[in-house]
Parts: C-alpha cells; structure tokens; sequence
C-alpha cells in the first residue's frame, strides 16, 4: 500500500500540515507510523477521506447538467481578439484555461471578476504517477 507523510497529504488536499495533525488527532483521518516512526495516511484511507470532504461545485447558474467534472470559480483574464479568447479561471486551487470564441465572451459577460462554472467534458484523460513505469 502507498503510505503516504502528513505534510504530502496536506499539499495533496490543500491544507496545512497542522490541519492534517488535527483531523488525525480528532480520530477523523485514520493514520499510522512508518518504519522510521514518522506519522502517515494509508493512500487508501487518504482517498477515502478525500471523496468524503469534497463538496460538489455550487450551482451557479440554476440549472442542471449531466457533466460531473464542473469547477466554480472567478474569471481571472480574458486576453480575447475578433474571433477567438482565452479564459482563464481561478477555481479553488485549479487554474483553467477555455478557449472560446470572442462572441460566447461577449454573450456570457466574462471578465476579470465574473463568477463562472467551468465544465470539463471530456474523451481522453491522462493519468500519470511519480516514478511509474509503463
């Protein structure tokens, strides 16, 4: 099983360390030590408090949809010519990137500051690990 360290499992649910500690410490994350003593989260108990802590997206705009990967967030830059823009959105700690045409930016009133609901549908996914092999 992948261990993983409470300053690692911290960066990977955006919190701090002490945050960590605390939840271990309230019995709300399970933890154990390592062959060096140090404190660590099973990979699979650390993904299964994950899935429990995330929240899905707010609805934003009142409306349903069938895509499950929708990220809220705050427009951050529009760089936009005749034809086509770049959005760029601050969504928690995600940054993402549209690329749309300058009439949909225009219609929807994006700029620095709007409130938006990313949606990502898509085909390919790509999945890497740290050191893995193929």
């Amino acid at each position: 099983m992948t261990q993983i360290r409470i300053k690692d499992a911290a960066r990977l649910l955006g919190v701090s360390d002490d945050t960590v500690r605390r939840w271990i410490d309230q019995g709300t994350l399970p933890a154990g030590k390592d062959g060096a003593g140090r404190k660590i989260v099973e990979g699979a108990d650390l993904a299964e408090f994950a899935r429990r802590q995330a929240d899905e997206a707010p609805d934003l705009l009142g409306v349903g949809s069938s895509a499950r990967n929708r990220f809220a967030g705050i427009v951050t830059r529009v760089v936009a010519d005749t034809v086509m823009a770049q959005v760029e959105m601050q969504c928690g700690p995600h940054r993402v990137v549209s690329l749309m045409s300058s009439e949909a930016v225009r219609e929807l009133g994006l700029e620095p500051g709007s409130l938006a609901v990313a949606v990502v549908k898509a085909t390919t996914v790509i999945v890497e690990t740290p050191g893995g092999t193929s």
